[in-house]
């Protein structure tokens, strides 16, 4: 149990980190889309996408169904682990970290085709969905019933606005950083 447990651990990570990379790709594709001239624009989205086909289909879905098999095994091995609520709770971010995979794969496909989809700040806000799930799965973890679900919710949430306010901070920073 304790291999299965290392699978499921290693490839959670491996999945966080192409979750993370591959938005903040995005960002980077949407950016240019809004704010390069042509020749550099063209440039730059035929190397994104080289980058984020490879990111997302050797790293992220492959770390995204390894994970979600090792998890199972897990649950097969200590089904009791589904009467808990700390554990039910994990398994609502994991559903909500496959729909936030199922969002990235339909930006994905419209950035590959040329669509646009979001601007550059909306992908920025994107890019922090995975953070915060990170978070609130990690301490669901390791302080499993420790945690209240007012505070936890309280602390998901204030993360979140600030998270929200850095992100509107910087986008007005690089405003007034462009028309110097």
């Amino acid at each position: 149990m304790d291999t299965v447990k290392a699978l499921h651990i290693i490839f959670v990570v491996t999945w966080f980190a192409g979750l993370f990379y591959i938005f903040r790709l995005f960002v980077y594709h949407a950016e240019a889309q809004e704010n390069k001239e042509e020749l550099e624009r063209e440039i730059l989205i035929k190397q994104y996408k080289i980058m984020e086909w490879r990111l997302w289909y050797i790293i992220t879905w492959p770390s995204a169904i390894l994970t979600l098999i090792w998890g199972v095994s897990l649950l097969c091995f200590n089904p009791s682990y589904l009467t808990q609520p700390w554990m039910l709770l994990k398994l609502f971010f994991v559903v909500c970290l496959f729909a936030y995979q199922v969002l990235g794969q339909r930006i994905f496909k419209n950035l590959y085709e040329n669509r646009r989809t979001y601007k550059a700040y909306h992908m920025r806000m994107l890019n922090e969905v995975s953070t915060l799930v990170l978070i609130a799965v990690v301490f669901l973890v390791v302080r499993k019933d420790e945690l209240s679900w007012v505070w936890g919710v309280l602390s998901i949430l204030g993360i979140g606005l600030i998270l929200t306010f850095a992100i509107r901070a910087y986008a007005n920073f690089r405003k007034r950083r462009s028309e110097l």
